[in-house]
């Protein structure tokens, strides 16, 4: 799961709340997902698929926060954001830390498809691999690891009904 170098709030276990964190359901034109390939720093054989997204910074809101991870870790910032689809608490260790977060999902589009790891931080660096472009249909076939874990389903849900009426809260993943 992607973490930046500097935590935020609840980053580690013991402090004020969980980490506030933005993250994008970006589709193309062809409606597939943009996922990152990530490592845990220390062993690169324990990996996973991720939504672009992180913790916000100083006084920035979520959708602020949603479109800077966005170019940071893609390049991609012909964006039009959308609604908030889904709400999800987890926790997991990463970087020899616990991490607490609070994360929010944005539906996002954009024709712009070639990516561009540019601005990663330091940590980012050390356990972002790439990205891929995923069809519903790969992505449910997948046996990867993927964040949120049903994330498979959600897709084809928001790609057969269209967005919710207001946010899902997901079950709370703790690893």
């Amino acid at each position: 799961m992607s973490a930046d170098a500097t935590p935020g709030p609840g980053a580690a276990s013991g402090s004020d709340g969980p980490r506030k964190v933005a993250r994008v359901i970006l589709l193309d034109p062809e409606d597939r997902i943009l996922l990152l390939h990530g490592f845990e720093p220390g062993d690169p054989a324990d990996d996973w698929w991720f939504t672009p997204g992180g913790g916000l910074e100083g006084s920035e809101t979520r959708e602020q926060a949603a479109l800077r991870e966005l170019a940071e870790e893609t390049g991609i910032t012909d964006v039009e954001l959308g609604p908030v689809l889904w709400h999800r608490y987890c926790s997991f260790p990463f970087d020899g830390r616990r991490w607490e977060q609070d994360e929010w999902y944005f539906l996002a589009r954009t024709s712009q498809t070639a990516t561009v790891l540019g601005g990663l931080t330091e940590l980012e660096r050390r356990s972002v691999s790439g990205t891929r472009w995923w069809t519903s249909e790969e992505l449910l076939a997948a046996h990867e690891t993927v964040y949120p874990t049903r994330l498979a389903e959600l897709l084809r849900r928001l790609l057969d009904d269209g967005p919710p009426g207001a946010p899902v809260n997901l079950a709370p993943e703790i690893v």
